[in-house]
């Protein structure tokens, strides 16, 4: 979707450099207030969309906290000479038309030369276009769908990049759902699979390349069905995977519904795994379930952040800074897609004798296509489509009542 994760991130940040104090305040708009006292500064502010509200806040309230962290980090360490960066945070509620309301905000402000979001497919698809057309790169922490970098008909062979200005460092369900459905049918022997969807841009992509992957792999799809998004009776569909005599049921969606569907199906006495992708990996998800959720599985990108030696800075200072909410599944991927940003800035500058340029968006996203640092969550660079190189993802099984590691790996054809 969006889902999962610093600070070893360019090799000129000695260790010593990245000791953070909570300098600086925030007012409760997510707007960073960073001031270095001394001299003139030219104030560069990164956006930051995502669902502040509602259902999925926790995952993006770690988006914005870690956004601001990398801003903060920035000016701390005078990573831009005579560059201040803050940051404005805008809610979408996980809704489309309300990211597109914030799109057209964060283009008005001019001193915005880079946003980070959203956390949602389909929020992003109605925020691209907005942002295109006016130069302004986008890099989303946690966006997986694979038509948002690589066109409608990237199922047919036929990838044709949409928009310029997008980034992701997130990887897409093309490797997700693949990666999900070989641990399914290789590693945990399940042959016979129940594939459901939210009917949303996200849900629906991932569960058809799961479905597709498993086919190929020799496994059997034995049935189907959508649920929608906010209703709470999943009776229907859960006696339907019951019946259906599958050995698995594989969700396309989100936490919130997951872990209800998982409740209903185990009900059934249909005692099976719910697999889904990092649209579940959550705590909510197993807070969402009055059944015991353990066998329950989930995908997400990259390493765990606790695993990672390059995220180990990025931990202790995210705590340091005494954020009320956790930097949850796409924290470190966040931190990363705001410090591309910083160093797009920061390359943009150095070309133009120390100043921003009258073009300063365009040529950011220029930058942005050539960025190269080891990041939190590994090696940040993108493709010819604006998509991570980083092809690390985590398969996740809940054991009481949390997620547990069970596999990490570099996805290959």
């Amino acid at each position: 979707m969006r889902h999962r994760p610093l600070l070893i991130l360019t090799s000129t940040l000695a260790a010593g450099t990245l000791a953070l104090s909570a300098c600086g305040s925030r007012d409760d708009s997510g707007k960073s207030d960073d001031n270095e006292g001394s001299g003139k500064q030219t104030t560069v502010v990164i956006g930051v969309d995502a669902p502040l509200t509602g259902s999925l806040s926790a995952l993006g309230q770690g988006i914005k906290n870690s956004v601001d962290l990398a801003a903060r980090t920035a000016n701390k360490n005078k990573e831009v000479q005579g560059v201040t960066f803050k940051t404005e945070a805008l809610d979408d509620q996980a809704v489309p038309a309300s990211g597109q309301q914030n799109a057209t905000k964060l283009v008005a402000d001019k001193a915005v030369l880079g946003v980070v979001g959203p956390l949602n497919s389909g929020v992003s698809q109605s925020m691209q276009g907005v942002f295109a057309r006016a130069d302004l790169t986008q890099v989303s922490p946690a966006n997986t769908s694979p038509e948002l970098s690589q066109g409608d008909n990237w199922l047919k062979g036929e990838k044709k990049r949409p928009f310029k200005t997008y980034f992701r460092t997130a990887t897409t369900d093309i490797i997700q759902g693949r990666f999900a459905a070989q641990y399914a049918h290789n590693d945990a022997k399940k042959k016979k699979v129940f594939v459901v969807d939210d009917k949303q841009t996200y849900g629906v992509g991932l569960a058809s390349i799961f479905a597709q992957e498993f086919k190929r792999l020799g496994g059997e799809v034995v049935g189907t069905d959508h649920i929608t998004v906010k209703e709470t009776d999943f009776s229907s569909v859960a006696n339907k995977v019951k019946n259906s005599g599958a050995d698995i049921v594989y969700y396309g969606g989100q936490y919130p519904e997951g872990g209800l569907l998982s409740d209903q199906v185990k009900k059934t006495g249909a005692h099976i795994p719910l697999m889904g992708g990092d649209g579940v990996y959550d705590p909510a998800f197993i807070k969402a379930s009055s059944e015991s959720n353990d066998g329950d599985l989930g995908t997400s990108v990259g390493y765990p952040v606790e695993d990672l030696d390059s995220a180990k800075a990025f931990v202790q200072n995210y705590k340091d800074a005494d954020y009320k909410d956790p930097y949850a599944a796409y924290g470190g991927y966040s931190y990363d897609a705001a410090w591309a940003i910083i160093q797009s800035v920061k390359k943009v500058i150095a070309d133009n004798n120390g100043k921003l340029p009258a073009d300063a968006r365009a040529k950011v996203t220029e930058a942005m296509g050539k960025v190269s640092f080891e990041g939190v969550t590994g090696k940040v660079s993108f493709d010819e489509f604006g998509d991570t190189t980083n092809k690390q993802l985590t398969v996740y099984q809940v054991k009481g009542d949390a997620w547990h590691s069970l596999k990490s790996a570099t996805f290959k054809d």
